[in-house]
């Protein structure tokens, strides 16, 4: 397969997940993936498909972003941990590897196994000839390089196994915003999404926020009032019961809204339903913050940064841990 023809057929799988006469069939996917895991609402799992569809296969995306692609001329057994924290979160690696050139090897998460092995059959269904350029495994054997995602823990096996070899191991990783005092209820409104899709659970979510001293949270959480559906959610607000009466009985000072406890904290990881928040005085001490947590962040978000509401819907140039997928792969 040309690389020409390799971005026709990505986009025709593109057409199918956003054409609305397919909706029947994608929400038979979100079924069994809310059977599977139970993080995986039809709603989250739609909405991945759509950006999927929408920001990574159409045909105008795939051309840019492989504008300096040539196929591989020996293609390598490429594998591939995904991980599944996030619905389809290991889609990306694939992409980039068939269109590369290379086959893929891959290792499904036991969270996103249905919605993933869904995608793949249809995709080859719509292009048969993937079915030579990708293998689902149980186990990676004889890979000539490795693309592992997991955590700060796992790395250190995946180190251990695949670090001989060309590999990118990722580890964990959060995003942060900046509010300066001056948003819009809109902008504020968006940041709700921001820290709540997908439960808070991919590392582009939201977990602590840099504000001013002397900030007031009335107003934003005000404008993420919209999002207090989120506590009938029973995992998420098992989380939230769990956390709150921790801080209670320790007497932790913190904000509660009924589904948000926002904590002053200088961590930059919070736990599940609680957002960390940390006083800044001017521009100079904020950088600073922000470099203390060099190479552990995905996204920052904010008026000079990504825009509000926008961390869960990356480009396909947008990489994560901010390494160059098709670089590494077009080097092997």
């Amino acid at each position: 397969m040309t690389l020409k023809s390799r971005i026709v057929q990505f986009s025709t799988l593109g057409d199918f997940l956003t054409n609305p006469e397919n909706e029947t069939e994608l929400k038979d996917w979100a079924a069994r993936a809310k059977n599977e895991n139970g993080w995986f609402t039809e709603d989250n799992v739609l909405l991945s498909l759509k950006e999927i569809g929408q920001k990574f296969l159409s045909k105008e995306a795939l051309e840019s972003f492989t504008t300096n692609v040539s196929l591989s001329t020996e293609p390598k057994r490429v594998g591939i941990v995904a991980a599944g924290n996030i619905p389809l979160v290991g889609f990306h690696d694939m992409l980039c590897v068939l269109l590369s050139g290379h086959k893929a090897l891959l290792k499904l998460s036991s969270n996103d196994t249905q919605l993933m092995l869904r995608i793949i059959q249809k995709m080859q269904e719509l292009a048969p000839e993937f079915k030579e350029q990708l293998e689902v495994v149980d186990r990676i054997k004889d890979a000539d390089a490795y693309i592992a995602t997991g955590s700060d823990n796992s790395s250190r096996y995946f180190e251990h196994y695949f670090g001989k070899k060309p590999s990118i191991i990722r580890k964990n990783r959060s995003s942060v915003a900046v509010l300066t005092g001056n948003e819009s209820t809109t902008d504020l409104r968006n940041l709700g999404n921001d820290i709540f899709r997908y439960f808070g659970l991919g590392c582009r979510n939201v977990s602590k926020i840099f504000v001013p001293k002397d900030y007031k949270f009335d107003t934003l959480y005000e404008s993420i009032e919209y999002w207090n559906t989120i506590q009938l959610h029973h995992k998420y607000n098992n989380n939230y019961d769990y956390n709150k009466s921790i801080y209670l009985v320790n007497g932790d000072k913190h904000f509660d809204n009924g589904f948000l406890l926002l904590k002053e904290d200088e961590r930059l990881v919070s736990p599940l339903s609680v957002v960390f928040y940390e006083y800044y005085d001017n521009e100079a001490d904020l950088n600073l913050k922000l470099q203390s947590y060099e190479g552990k962040l995905q996204c920052i978000v904010g008026e000079s940064y990504i825009p509000f509401g926008e961390s869960q819907s990356p480009n396909l140039n947008d990489f994560a841990d901010g390494v160059n997928t098709m670089d590494f792969l077009m080097s092997l």
